[in-house]
């Protein structure tokens, strides 16, 4: 037998519980997570004051928030639970876990104040929209739990709001209780409603049990309904608690204080609910019989349909979730493998149900199948004519990059009739901030292509390349079917940005070598994402790839790709890049004018020279920009003076500035001609670098003290330069009679005395070659007492027979060496075309190049006829046996 509710005493002044999306019935235990801040409180003040043996003995109120008529109806099948998670459906002890008839769950939502308006969850309650109707609750178990706390409550009564009395730190209101009055034997009409309910109940619970629901939930369910001749109220409540109903239909049961009123409206919402459940069965019948598939899916769409049509719901055109997947994988325009793929994982997942942990792997799969542009293509604009005037506004110079993409265009437009030209994979070396990232958006501008960024710095799993396998959790395609579903076409520019700092070789494979796919045109067609497991086709994209160097590329993925170097810019380069883009570029990010600011060529160009020293333009962007601020602050504080109306004639505004100018904005010049200010030393010679973000100088200094003939190098050196210095000393110990260093041919020059070697700027690390002639210089000079002039530089590899070698990175030394001051350059004859085809040409006309063979060669012009031969007929004799 169930215990009266009323039973217990219920205080006139309690603390309330608002329930945003539920409601509490007398009889009925429920399990709830308590989240809200304006009931976190109430229960944080329970379990600082409450021994936990008393919690039983609170009771609170658990009112509804109030909700408006446009509530939603019932749109799912019947939910069967039990009232706790512990147990019995009467009173909330000793029952089985919940389960629930399938069918869609309703979501409804909580309206406030009757408006339609869906109440904030996170926000504050405003106690109007507390219901006046609720429910007193007995405390059975609560637990601290993540963002709150979990609690389980026990219906007792119904109560009546009469007044709030305090809504800080949580509400407390005087409430009425509500309890069922005793049942009247003598009333008929009552009589007659709880024999039309006891009906109705065995009914319904008969067609649960044809539904094969789990017999010890029925068996109770059937005891219960023994008793609803004794207890008709609290059978009512009990069975709305389990029945599916929206939260307006539970609120219509609570406010029903008489037992009539709530009994008929019982019986209306089970005798739908049968309904609903006879439909259901009878579909159920006829699927469970061997029909086909089109006869099973005709009967479920008819089961849907009437289900719709017994809730009086209207067929809004809404496709379920099926028919939706279906018509994107159809609009996709799948390849046939990739159909059959999907047609496959789509069969799976009608199969299973949408609780299943597989399932929404399969959805995500097709949702990603449907995303990508299988077929979509962006139209390519191929005119040469407005390629060519795009790259030629957005970058100056760089005339190798900008031919190359034009002969591209060139030769789809001659050939796009065919359809079959194949995008070629560029890579754009060069040091930093020469403008390799945005020529790559400029190329995706003049083509009329959609563009997208691919940041490889620090990627170190392959994965990311070639996307999981959907074995793991959260697995997800790689960067490249990423990229491609964000830009909806399949022919878009892709940036492989910085490609040289892809991370090596690790337990997370080699990423590097998951590009040896992507970047070959030959191969690219079918290139296979781990994810999808199935081909897609690459040979539309534009594949542009940048680097610093090309030291750290893995040779195989570098001969995938056509490098184009990008060298570093001379000053008249900066200056025409200062001029037309960079200083506009500042003067519309600080809000200025191209009249409110204007620098003299002058003042840019002391800028480039004394205050950056970098093969690129991102300093000099920087410090053009604190030209502009400065010019900004005057400018805001001459607009303040106008505005207050104290503004002079000496006051006014000047938007120019000048060559004087700079140093007081910028500070003391930073950079200054590291060659023209230095004065020529015996022992000490210019060379030549490149290091991989551009070329520079270095200077090679010499000297001897007493010793025993030992070599000490310094200046943090590579094993191949150290090399070179111990050939350069070796060959000139073994000639220095011929150069004149010694009195007799046998007689070793560095008999009683040591030799030490040094490159300043020892923090950078150094190697390479092409200091070998600089040495040779560097220590004959030493020896003689020569000096070479500090405005020459030379560059070139040498053998201990006297040949000098070529060296690559001409340009970017050479321009280097501009940048610094030389006025004379040495080099191996066999660099001359370098410097005819890649040197620009306002760079050869102040520079004198000479090109040598022999290591002769370049001692009579480095010490400009000086050298310390012995004879011309000493020299000639080397020269032939050379």
């Amino acid at each position: 037998m169930i215990r009266s509710s009323s039973s217990t005493p219920i205080p006139r002044t309690l603390p309330l519980l608002p329930l945003h999306d539920k409601v509490l019935l007398p009889g009925v235990v429920t399990r709830m997570q308590i989240s809200r801040r304006d009931s976190i409180p109430l229960f944080e003040k329970l379990l600082r004051t409450v021994d936990s043996r008393d919690l039983n003995k609170c009771i609170i109120g658990a009112f509804p928030v109030r909700i408006s008529s446009a509530s939603a109806s019932p749109t799912s099948p019947t939910k069967v639970s039990p009232a706790s998670d512990n147990g019995d459906t009467r009173n909330g002890k000793g029952g089985k876990p919940e389960f629930v008839i399938p069918g869609p769950s309703p979501v409804y939502p909580v309206p406030s104040k009757g408006d339609g308006q869906l109440v904030r969850i996170g926000g504050s309650l405003d106690p109007a929209d507390i219901h006046s109707t609720g429910c007193a609750a007995r405390l059975v178990r609560l637990e601290r739990a993540v963002g709150g706390f979990t609690v389980v409550l026990e219906g007792l009564v119904r109560l009546r709001l009469n007044k709030i009395i305090s809504q800080s730190p949580f509400f407390e209101a005087e409430v009425t209780p509500l309890p069922d009055k005793a049942v009247d034997r003598s009333d008929q009409t009552l009589q007659d409603q709880i024999v039309i309910l006891r009906s109705t109940s065995r009914e319904f619970v008969s067609l649960l049990q044809t539904l094969k629901l789990p017999a010890p939930v029925l068996t109770q369910l059937q005891k219960f309904l023994d008793n609803v001749t004794v207890i008709p109220g609290q059978v009512v409540d009990l069975l709305m608690s389990t029945i599916e109903s929206t939260i307006e239909e539970k609120i219509i049961i609570l406010d029903a204080v008489d037992l009539k009123e709530r009994i008929a409206k019982a019986v209306e919402l089970l005798t739908r609910q049968i309904h609903v459940l006879k439909i259901s069965q009878k579909v159920h019948d006829n699927v469970e019989g061997k029909l086909n598939k089109k006869q099973r899916e005709f009967y479920l769409r008819e089961q849907l349909a009437a289900i719709k049509e017994e809730l009086g719901e209207k067929d809004t055109g809404d496709d379920d979730e099926m028919t939706i997947i279906e018509k994107r994988l159809a609009a996709a325009n799948l390849p046939p493998d990739v159909q059959k793929a999907a047609d496959r994982e789509l069969k799976r997942l009608k199969k299973m149900q949408p609780s299943s942990s597989e399932y929404s792997v399969i959805r995500n799969y097709l949702d990603w199948l449907g995303d990508l542009p299988w077929s979509k293509s962006s139209e390519d604009i191929l005119d040469v004519e407005r390629a060519r005037k795009q790259l030629n506004d957005d970058h100056h110079g760089l005339e190798k990059v900008k031919r190359r993409i034009l002969e591209y265009l060139a030769v789809a437009k001659l050939q796009q009739l065919k359809g079959d030209v194949r995008g070629p994979i560029l890579c754009l070396v060069g040091p930093p901030g020469v403008g390799k990232t945005s020529l790559g958006r400029s190329i995706a501008t003049a083509m009329g292509r959609k563009f997208h960024r691919i940041s490889l710095g620090g990627v170190w799993d392959e994965s990311e390349i070639r996307g999981h396998r959907r074995t793991y959790v959260g697995a997800l395609p790689g960067l490249i079917i990423h990229g491609l579903k964000k830009c909806e076409v399949n022919n878009p520019v892709f940036l492989l940005d910085e490609i040289d700092k892809v991370g090596s070789r690790g337990h997370h494979g080699d990423p590097s070598a998951a590009f040896l796919e992507v970047l070959d045109p030959e191969q690219n067609s079918t290139f296979t994402d781990h994810y999808l497991n199935v081909p897609f086709d690459l040979s539309k994209v534009l594949f542009i790839a940048t680097a610093n160097s090309i030291d750290t590329i893995p040779a195989p993925l570098l001969d995938r790709m056509e490098l184009i170097t990008i060298p570093g810019y001379t000053y008249a380069e900066k200056l025409a890049i200062a001029t037309n883009h960079l200083l506009p570029k500042q003067i519309r990010q600080h809000g200025l004018s191209e009249d409110d600011v204007q620098v003299t060529q002058e003042a840019l160009l002391k800028v480039a020279t004394g205050y950056t020293r970098e093969s690129g333009v991102r300093h000099l962007e920087r410090e053009i920009g604190a030209l502009v601020r400065s010019k900004a602050v005057e400018y805001a504080e001459y607009q303040e003076r106008k505005q207050s109306g104290t503004t002079d004639s000496a006051a006014e505004y000047q938007p120019l500035v000048t060559l004087a100018d700079v140093e007081d904005i910028l500070g003391q010049e930073k950079f200054v001609n590291e060659v023209t200010e230095r004065v020529a030393v015996p022992g000490v010679v210019t060379g030549m670098a490149y290091n991989g973000v551009g070329g520079g100088i270095m200077f090679i200094e010499v000297s001897q003290m007493p010793g025993k003939g030992h070599l000490q190098l310094t200046g943090s050196l590579g094993d191949v330069i150290k090399e070179s210095a111990q050939i350069a000393l070796s060959w000139v110990k073994g000639h220095g009679y011929e150069i004149g260093l010694t009195n007799s041919p046998g007689q070793n020059v560095m008999e009683k005395a040591d030799v030490h070697i040094h490159m300043p700027s020892g923090a950078t690390p150094k190697d390479g070659p092409s200091a070998g002639i600089a040495m040779v210089c560097a220590l004959v000079s030493m020896f003689s007492n020569k000096t070479v002039p500090s405005t020459t530089a030379m560059t070139g590899e040498f053998t201990l027979r006297g040949l000098v070698m070529p060296v690559g990175g001409i340009k970017e030394k050479v321009i280097a060496a501009h940048r610094a001051g030389v006025r004379k350059i040495i080099m191996p004859l066999r660099n001359q075309k370098d410097v005819a085809s890649d040197v620009p040409a306002n760079v050869r006309s102040d520079i004198e190049f000479y090109y040598a063979s022999t290591i002769w060669e370049v001692l009579r012009e480095a010490f400009e006829g000086r050298a310390p031969v012995r004879g011309a007929s000493a020299a000639a004799s080397i020269d032939s046996r050379l």
